[in-house]
């Protein structure tokens, strides 16, 4: 599985003009977007483990505003948001392949799994809609943007 996770000062995900999902944040309160992707080979096993790393990976602010705080010190609520594009294959031409991105019916639970691992561990979670086409509205704070692989 992979993602790439943001910090951020705001989000939100829209799916035909309604918000499905959203952080609540308090003013200079911080949260993560997790545009996560499966591949062929991914399992339960991978799906916990990312979760575990989107929710211990210390890049929030702590006390001095440096990257040592993870979303589970600082109950920082997490937004998932399914990205098969994770997976585009662009080593050849100018059109990406999709090939190594699962297909729905096997991607759609690993994702949902992630969300479930994510909320287990004490996360509020918000999420955007599988398959749909969704319009996600972020402030990146620092910028921080990481990639999550496992």
């Amino acid at each position: 599985m992979r993602a790439v996770l943001q910090r951020v000062s705001s989000a939100s995900v829209t799916v035909d003009g309604e918000i499905v999902g959203s952080l609540d944040l308090a003013d200079g309160a911080q949260g993560l977007v997790a545009l996560v992707g499966v591949t062929h080979e991914d399992d339960e096993a991978d799906a916990r483990t990312l979760a575990d790393k989107i929710w211990g990976l210390r890049i929030l602010d702590g006390d001095d505003d440096r990257p040592q705080a993870a979303a589970a010190d600082v109950d920082a609520p997490i937004l998932v948001i399914s990205q098969f594009t994770l997976y585009a294959n662009t080593t050849k031409g100018r059109r990406p392949s999709w090939n190594a991105a699962a297909p729905g019916p096997a991607a759609e639970p690993l994702v949902d799994s992630v969300v479930e691992s994510l909320r287990g561990f004490g996360a509020t979670v918000s999420t955007g809609r599988f398959g749909a086409h969704m319009h996600v509205d972020l402030v990146n704070d620092g910028p921080v943007t990481i990639l999550l692989e496992t």
